[in-house]
């Protein structure tokens, strides 16, 4: 038998999660993702148990991994599983003997009956598919309601099997990490834990506009975070590197009369969408949105977006959204004239969506 993988929460306990799989490839993949379940807040003991699990020794050492979670002195609250490829059918049997309270499944052998199977479940459960069909296949069963409530079926048409296996071949970062974000979801919704990412996340944007500390935003953070602003690729990508461009280009360059206007923010299992008006005057340099150009002097108003994924307690990175044409037409450094691009019009009704629409479309007339 393959020695176990257990990973415990940086707060000490936590609920559990049995990671279950069968082939002995896939080891180094689910040690990564037992470090990350622990990172997530959970006690996770992962180990190989064999495929076939109609056998009853085989559906023993199923159960023995739920054991192994439980006998934990980490281990507080409830229970999970996630059955990996042929570990399938083993962490569905452990759903229907009650011994745990959500699953989760990646790359479960392609059988009909075996998803079949999993419509009478009423606990959370996930199962991610890849391949060419599968889109189709999870939106038909949602339109079908082919399954409980309980049961979501999710398809990953441009990825291929063990696409979220850290180390495969076919590792896909995108679906990965759609992927963990809807496992995470799944397990908290089941039984937690539950953690204050407003509280969090606001104390980060302290760290960096208040405080202008880029130590304390940086410990916020998990060990390797990144951040990237998309329009401009500025940001950085590992705790050093980021750690430079904090103290250097962004936490030292806090325009004096910046201020944010608030418009929506959506709290999610592991993540935030913060949806805010960003507004400054260009009267110092500021590298992460205007990298290379000398002050203007100018007042900027501008819709800004930021996604905000979270790992437990700690933030793993930021993406942040913005229309930089509207940015630079308001620092006077692009002309709008015959271009399909607006200034302080995009945030004005952003505030105020009563003011007109299509005044870009030439010789549009409202109904």
């Amino acid at each position: 038998m393959s020695e176990d993988f257990i990973a415990t929460p940086a707060r000490g306990s936590g609920p559990g999660i049995a990671v279950l799989y069968s082939d002995p490839g896939a080891a180094d993949a689910v040690e990564a993702l037992c470090r990350r379940l622990g990172e997530e807040g959970y006690v996770a003991v992962g180990r190989a148990v064999p495929a076939d699990a109609d056998d009853p020794p085989a559906q023993a050492a199923a159960d023995a991994v739920v054991s192994a979670v439980r006998d934990r002195l980490e281990f507080r609250g409830r229970i999970g599983a996630l059955g990996i490829g042929g570990a399938a059918k083993a962490a569905i049997a452990l759903a229907f003997n009650r011994l745990i309270d959500a699953l989760v499944l990646y790359d479960p052998p392609a059988s009909g009956a075996l998803l079949d199977g999993l419509s009478p479940l009423r606990l959370p459960c996930a199962v991610h598919l890849a391949g060419p069909g599968t889109g189709g296949l999870a939106e038909k069963a949602a339109e079908e309601r082919a399954f409980g409530p309980a049961v979501t079926l999710y398809g990953y048409e441009t990825a291929a099997p063990r696409f979220g296996m850290p180390g495969s071949r076919t590792f896909d970062p995108a679906a990965s990490a759609l992927a963990w974000s809807r496992t995470i979801s799944t397990f908290k919704r089941a039984m937690g834990p539950h953690f204050a990412l407003e509280e969090l996340w606001e104390y980060h944007l302290a760290c960096e506009f208040r405080l202008q500390d880029a130590d304390a935003a940086i410990a916020t953070m998990v060990d390797e975070p990144y951040v990237n602003h998309v329009p401009t690729l500025t940001g950085g990508y590992g705790r050093e590197r980021l750690r430079t461009f904090y103290a250097r280009h962004f936490v030292n360059q806090v325009p004096g009369d910046r201020r944010s206007i608030p418009i929506s923010r959506t709290v999610g299992s592991d993540r935030i969408v913060d949806e805010k008006i960003f507004c400054f005057t260009h009267d110092a340099p500021i590298d992460w949105m205007l990298p290379g150009v000398e002050p203007t002097g100018k007042y900027v108003e501008i819709p800004l977006v930021g996604i905000v994924t979270f790992r437990g307690d700690k933030l793993v990175n930021e993406h942040l959204y913005w229309d930089q044409a509207s940015v630079l037409v308001q620092t006077g450094l692009l002309d709008p004239r015959g271009l399909p691009v607006t200034g302080q019009e995009q945030a004005q009704k952003l505030i105020d969506p009563s003011r007109p629409s299509n005044t870009l479309i030439p010789g549009y007339a409202p109904d």
